[in-house]
C-alpha cells in the first residue's frame, strides 16, 4: 500500500523514509503574505512546486532526512522605475536537511552550505513554500522596458513656477545684512 502524505502536517522522518515526493499547483491566492507583496491580486496565477525526500547516511553513518524543494509562479510586482506591474518569476531549487531540534540547527548552521530545519511530525510544506517564495522577491524588480515613458525629472512645470513665486530667502538675509549699527537703524528690530 502506498503511503499517503498531507502537505499541511507532512511526517517529514516518514516523507523522507519512503523516499516520497509531492507536487501540486496551487492558486497563488492561497498564500497570503505573498499576495499582500503583490501590485495585483493575480487570481489567475498558480504555484507549481514539487517536493521529495531522502536520506543520506550522517557523519555517524545513520541515515539523515534531506527534502528537495522545487516551487516556481510567475507574480506581478510593481516596478520600480514606472511604479506599474511588471510579472515577475519567482524560482526556488533548494535542498533542505532535517536536524532534531533548533539548537542543532542554530548550532551547526554557520558550518553548513544548506539549510537546516527542524524534523517534524506535522511540518507545514506550503508555509517553507511561501517563505520561500518570499525570499526569491527581487529588491528592486522593473521591466526590461517600461510600458510607459519614464519621467526622469524630479518636478513638472507647475512646481517650477510655485518655486518662482516664493520670496529667495537668502535675499532677505542679504536686506538684514545690508543694516549696518549707526545708519539710523535700531539694533534688535
Amino acid at each position: 500500500m502506498k503511503r499517503e502524505f498531507a502537505p499541511e502536517r507532512l511526517n517529514v522522518p516518514g516523507f523522507t523514509a519512503a523516499a516520497a515526493t509531492l507536487e501540486a499547483a496551487d492558486p497563488v491566492p492561497n498564500y497570503a503574505r505573498l499576495v499582500a507583496e503583490l501590485a495585483t491580486p493575480a487570481t489567475d496565477a498558480i504555484v507549481s512546486w514539487e517536493a521529495s525526500g531522502e536520506e543520506r547516511p550522517g557523519a555517524d553513518g545513520k541515515p539523515v532526512p534531506w527534502m528537495h524543494l522545487e516551487a516556481e509562479t510567475t507574480v506581478p510586482l510593481v516596478c520600480q522605475r514606472c511604479l506599474s506591474p511588471v510579472d515577475t518569476e519567482l524560482f526556488v531549487d533548494r535542498w533542505f536537511r532535517f536536524v532534531a531540534d533548533e539548537a542543532t540547527a542554530e548550532a551547526q548552521d554557520d558550518e553548513s552550505e544548506e539549510d537546516l530545519l527542524v524534523l517534524s511530525r506535522d511540518f507545514d510544506l506550503h508555509t517553507l513554500i511561501e517563505d520561500e517564495l518570499l525570499m526569491e522577491i527581487p529588491v528592486t524588480p522593473v521591466h526590461d522596458v517600461c510600458p510607459t515613458p519614464v519621467q526622469l525629472s524630479s518636478s513638472d512645470e507647475d512646481f517650477k513656477a510655485a518655486e518662482q513665486a516664493k520670496p529667495n530667502p537668502f535675499a532677505v538675509l542679504q536686506a538684514l545684512r545690508g543694516r549696518k549699527p549707526g545708519d539710523g537703524s535700531k539694533e534688535g528690530e
